[in-house]
Formats: C-alpha cells, sequence, structure tokens
C-alpha cells in the first residue's frame, strides 16, 4: 500500500525514537534508585502487601509472580541498559521484527514497575509515557518509512494530553477564566524551579497574556496537528516552545519533556529519507491491527473530554494503552509545607532543639534557592507537597516514613538532601510541623537573602518515637 508510509518523517522519527529511548533512561534509573525506600521489601508501601491484595488482571506485572529487592534492582537497571541501546540506535542495526521486540522491552518492563507504583507512580506521565512507548513499538526503523496510521495516533496522543489540560483548566478554577491563576501558580505549584521566583514576579499583564496564549495553545492548536503542512509543522513548533517555557518556569518531572518528544514527528525535519522497499505484508497487518485497538479504546478518553465531569490523570485499561490526561484544574491561593523534624532529646519539652531534615526539591530552608530536577521526578518530594494539602494523601505512607527517619534508614535518607543526625546516632523523636510559605519581594530578597518566608500554622504530625 503506497498511502502506508511517509517518507518525508524519516528524520521527525529518528529523533522521537532517541529521544523517547532518554526519557525512558529517566524513568528506569528513578525507579532503580529511589524503590527501596518507597515500594521495596522494606519500604513505605511493600510492593508484597500491595499484589497480595490486587489481582493480576486489574494490575498486569511480573512482581504478581516474584518480588524482591534484588529482583527489582534487576528488573530496574534491565531497563537502564536496554534504554542505553535504544539511545544508541541499536533497533537500526536489528531487522524489523527484531526492532519491534527491542521497543516492546521497555514498555513491559515499566508496565510492571507502574502497575505495582501505588501512590508513588500515580501522576499522569507515567501512564503518558507507556501509551507513547506503545505506539513506538510500531514505528518501526531503518528498513522502512515511517508508517502513516502510527503519525497520527501520536498526533492524536498530543492532542488529548493538550486539549484535555485545556478543557480541564476552563471547567476548573475560575482563575483560568478570569487570566488569573498565574498570580498564583508559580508561586504555589508542586517543585518551583530556579527560575520560579523570577517568574512570580513578573508584572500582572504579563501573567494575563500567559493564560491567554496557554488557552489558545491547548485549546486551537491541538485541531491544526491534523491540517495539511506546513500548518501541522508550526502547530507542533508552537506547542515545543510553550513547554520549553514550562521547563524553565517549574519542575514537572518528564512532562513536559515527553509532550516535546510527542510533538517532533508532527515536524517536518530537514533530512533526506534513503530509498528503501515496501512496508511488508506482515508489518502491515500488525500495525493497522494495534492502531485499531487503540482508535477502539480511544472512545473512553473521548467521552471524558466531553463530559461535565471531567476527570485528570486516567488510565482507562489497565496496559495504560489509552489515557486521559490534564493538569492544574484548580490552583491552590497559598502554599503549604510540611516541615519534618528531630531531636535527640529523650524527652520533648518547650526548650527541646528541633533539627530540620533537608529536603532535595521541595522548599524547606527559606534561605535555599529551588534547584533544578526534572526531567527527573523526585516522588518524596511530590508526595510531601500533597500531604500539605491534605493530610488525607499522606495517610498511607507518612506514619512509615517517620518510623524509618526514627531508624535512620539508610535508603530513606538516601531520598533527602541532608539528615541533621549522624548514621550511629538517630533521633529520639520526629515531628512534623505545617507551615505557610510565599515568595519574597525583591526588596525582602536584597535585605534577607531568603527566597521564602515562612509562617507557622499548625502540628502535621505530634512528635513520635519509634518504641511509641
Amino acid at each position: 500500500m503506497e498511502w502506508f508510509t511517509a517518507p518525508e518523517y524519516w528524520t521527525g522519527r529518528l529523533v522521537f525514537q532517541r529521544a523517547l529511548a532518554v526519557v525512558y533512561l529517566v524513568a528506569f534509573l528513578g525507579a532503580a534508585l529511589q524503590f527501596r525506600a518507597l515500594i521495596g521489601e522494606r519500604g513505605m508501601l511493600p510492593v508484597s502487601r500491595f499484589v497480595a491484595r490486587v489481582p493480576f488482571r486489574r494490575a498486569p506485572s511480573v512482581f504478581h509472580l516474584h518480588f524482591s529487592d534484588r529482583f527489582f534492582a534487576a528488573w530496574a537497571w534491565t531497563g537502564c541498559a536496554v534504554s542505553l541501546a535504544l539511545v544508541a540506535g541499536l533497533d537500526n542495526r536489528l531487522p524489523l521484527w527484531g526492532a519491534m521486540l527491542l521497543w516492546l522491552v521497555p514498555w513491559v518492563l515499566y508496565l510492571s514497575i507502574v502497575n505495582v507504583g501505588q501512590t508513588w507512580y500515580g501522576f499522569g506521565w507515567e501512564s503518558l509515557l507507556l501509551e507513547t512507548g506503545f505506539l513506538a513499538v510500531f514505528l518501526g526503523n531503518d528498513e522502512i518509512a515511517p508508517p502513516v496510521v502510527v503519525l497520527f495516533l501520536l498526533r492524536w496522543i498530543l492532542f488529548r494530553v493538550e486539549f484535555g489540560a485545556g478543557l480541564i483548566k476552563m471547567r476548573g478554577d475560575a482563575c483560568w477564566r478570569k487570566l488569573t491563576c498565574l498570580d498564583f501558580h508559580h508561586e504555589t505549584q508542586p517543585m518551583p524551579g530556579p527560575l520560579s521566583w523570577f517568574f512570580h514576579h513578573l508584572p500582572k499583564p504579563f501573567h494575563r497574556a500567559e493564560v491567554a496564549a496557554n488557552h489558545v495553545t491547548q485549546l486551537v492548536v491541538p485541531f491544526l496537528l491534523f491540517a495539511p503542512q506546513p500548518v501541522a509543522t508550526a502547530a507542533a513548533a508552537l506547542m515545543i516552545v510553550t513547554q520549553l517555557w514550562l521547563v524553565l518556569s517549574g519542575n514537572f518531572s518528564w512532562l513536559n519533556w515527553i509532550t516535546i518528544v510527542l510533538a517532533v514527528p508532527a515536524l517536518t525535519l530537514p533530512g533526506k529519507a534513503p530509498q528503501v522497499p515496501g512496508a511488508p505484508l506482515w508489518y502491515e497487518i500488525v500495525v493497522l491491527s494495534a492502531a485499531a485497538l487503540i482508535v477502539f479504546l480511544s472512545h473512553g478518553p473521548v467521552r471524558n473530554m466531553v463530559s461535565r465531569r471531567q476527570t485528570m490523570n486516567r488510565s482507562f485499561d489497565p496496559l495504560h494503552l489509552v489515557n486521559t490526561y490534564g493538569a492544574f484544574g484548580s490552583v491552590s491561593r497559598f502554599r503549604y509545607e510540611v516541615v519534618v523534624e528531630g531531636t535527640a532529646d529523650s524527652v520533648p519539652r518547650e526548650d527541646t532543639g528541633w533539627l530540620e531534615y533537608e529536603f532535595r526539591g521541595k522548599p524547606g530552608d527559606p534561605r535555599r534557592w529551588p534547584r533544578q530536577f526534572a526531567p527527573c521526578h523526585l516522588r518524596l518530594d511530590w508526595l510531601m507537597w500533597f500531604a500539605a494539602l491534605s493530610p488525607a494523601y499522606a495517610e498511607p505512607w507518612f506514619g512509615g516514613f517517620v518510623e524509618r527517619l526514627l531508624a535512620n534508614d539508610r535508603d530513606t535518607l538516601r531520598l533527602l538532601r541532608r539528615s541533621p543526625f549522624p548514621p550511629d546516632a538517630p533521633p529520639r523523636f520526629v515531628r512534623a510541623r505545617l507551615y505557610r510559605y510565599r515568595y519574597t519581594t525583591w526588596e525582602e530578597l536584597r535585605r534577607t537573602g531568603a527566597c521564602w518566608e515562612r509562617t507557622y500554622v499548625r502540628e502535621f504530625f505530634p512528635p513520635t518515637r519509634l518504641d511509641a
């Protein structure tokens, strides 16, 4: 079938595949380095406890068959190795069927991790990586030109990411309709970046223009992805610029980066496609069958987008083949942070000296400037932001987190920037307090050197000892 392939997207496919492999690498590396304290054998939410109550059909994963810290580590590091092989272009050195199998491996590996990751992996970009990675299996290698239907379905994912996010904003918080959300967002977002303070202090008319431009990019431009070239290229390029703006303004894991990756196949990039034979019949059958499955499963996200009760970041099947996305349907007006402290005193008193634990990414010491961590995902730091919004978010795991701090658990402390206690002298008591944070003004920054000002609100977790 002559219509089946589109040689003009040859370079776009190459860039897309290498960039997607990098995102896979970041995801697997984060899993390998963080899992022990989060979902390991002695983690806050152990996988073994999860698979004992959740059947395989609801959360397909190899860890239903066997789980140990050593096995999980080998699984995650294997994902890193396969991702590196794809970054290096090993798929183009294999026959077409071999390349497809190679791209299938990281998808299977990461699906097994996400499906037992529980709340630590309950973010939309996990499903987005899996949905994108599944389609990458059928995109082909240097033996054939890119198949049109897969390129179309990649645009369909990008459409749902942007349009779904635009709809949830317009249906959600009124500040999006009033163009005032960015008066608060840069200050209250989950994990500010090194430039977020400056973004917050931009003139309010500029913030209004930002929100208006966001609405255009998310509610109008996505339809242009399906227009003829060069309109589709212009639409994808505008989305890339918007996502790079978000990269500068905050730390959103790999959400912005994989959205950029999704926009690349819509671009007509310079480069001459080599002369290759047409696609084999078996490949056409496999690709069209996969496309038919995706189209059939898309009814769930479509119904969700047109519903007045639209939800964000939901999977419609246990394999995460087709999902719905969205972010910041509501924007917090104030920033709250949970500050965790410990003391070596045997009995806490009014004059007890409490020492603060420092997290890697979330705000703590008002004088410590935020750092850039994205595309890396600091899972504990993100969940601490949700905990500050409501203790209900932290109920399943926060007690276990405190227990591990009291024991000076090595794996837990590795998730932090600094513990105030030496390895051989754990704290006797640990507590958590809720503070309201706000960005300092230009004058306060010059006078104090602090980018944050914080005010005590209330106790979040009472002083607790290990043998209590």
